[in-house]
């Protein structure tokens, strides 16, 4: 069975939340390990953001619990001790679901550590299940390989993804595009979805939309763009432009589109760094805003400035986002929410 046949869907993001889920890192699948201490640093200042606004559960790795445990005193973070292998819980977490009687599901998505490139990801494919059976939530195990960054939905039928990520050969290589999306349409109930072609340059998550594009409301969809043709985002951003202005939701509407400039190229060593202000995350009330500091001073207070115009009843909570870019994600990629519902 599915979401589609139990009439469950996929709420916004913006909907009111019970709680957010964190993944606290682990240092032996860091890219660079040695910056542990930066890395948890920024862990522990995002998890205590997101208790301004609403309860967290720190996932947390049982030889990692006493020591996490001690970095936090509000009374609303908690924490739920699951093994795992890496800290992105956005991709190997459930999505959570609601019907009509405002009852909580979960989907079960494969993992596979983005197309095979860090094992172990054994325990991370875990991750979802334990969850849904600690909270006594509904489990729908989905027949395809795919991370929660690759989607986003308005709550009202229509979902943003890119080929580059969901038709990729390293996630269901025995999959058509027809099946592929069948599956997605069946798994979090959408009747549209709107496929953008590529993700940002470097970014090693092949192409997840949700450093590109989201919603901001039905019929509204914000995107980051590239305002200089040397960039390899610009032809990028600028076909996904093009796409989005001639598509149409679910609902029949053409798209109102609000653009986000953004941050300079930046690099570290070879590695051009990911860096996208569309990796916020909505929280009851606010939105938690990774900024980048140094050269994208401007951009930042530009991405800030859009925020506020397009969310005024929202209170943009700023957070450094270089700590873990690095790593290969932001604010977004480290969290989940689950939706309040009737069991709340």
């Amino acid at each position: 069975m599915n979401a589609k046949d139990l009439q469950y869907t996929m709420p916004a993001e913006w909907a009111t939340h019970e709680r957010t889920f964190v993944s606290w890192p682990v240092q032996a699948s860091m890219v660079y390990p040695e910056d542990y201490a930066v890395v948890t640093k920024g862990y522990a200042d995002l998890v205590k953001a997101i208790a301004e606004f609403e309860p967290v559960t720190v996932i947390v790795n049982p030889s990692d619990a006493e020591q996490v445990k001690a970095l936090f005193t509000e009374p609303n973070i908690t924490f739920l001790t699951i093994e795992h292998n890496d800290a992105w819980f956005r991709d190997n977490g459930p999505t959570f679901l609601l019907n009509e009687k405002q009852e909580i599901a979960g989907v079960n998505w494969k993992f596979n550590a983005w197309g095979g490139k860090y094992a172990p990801w054994n325990l991370d494919d875990e991750v979802a299940p334990q969850i849904l059976e600690h909270y006594g939530v509904k489990r729908l195990d989905a027949p395809l390989v795919m991370e929660g960054g690759s989607i986003h939905t308005d709550g009202e039928g229509t979902l943003l993804t890119t080929e580059e990520c969901l038709l990729n050969t390293n996630r269901n290589p025995e999959l058509s595009r027809e099946q592929i999306e069948e599956h997605v349409k069946n798994f979090v109930n959408v009747e549209k979805i709107i496929w953008l072609n590529k993700g940002l340059d470097g970014d090693e998550t092949d192409g997840h939309v949700d450093n590109i594009a989201c919603f901001a409301a039905p019929g509204k969809v914000i995107i980051q763009v590239c305002n200089d043709p040397a960039d390899e985002n610009y032809a990028i951003t600028q076909e996904n432009l093009e796409i989005l202005r001639s598509a149409k939701d679910a609902k029949g509407r053409a798209f109102e589109i609000i653009q986000i400039e953004q941050p300079p190229k930046t690099f570290y060593g070879e590695q051009r760094l990911t860096l996208s202000y569309l990796n916020f995350y909505f929280v009851n009330g606010g939105i938690i805003l990774p900024v980048f500091g140094g050269t994208a001073e401007e951009t930042d207070r530009k991405a800030e400035q859009v925020l506020s115009t397009v969310f005024p009843d929202r209170r943009i909570r700023k957070i450094d986002g270089m700590s873990i870019i690095k790593e290969g994600g932001n604010v977004h990629c480290t969290t989940q929410q689950m939706p309040a519902s009737a069991r709340a």
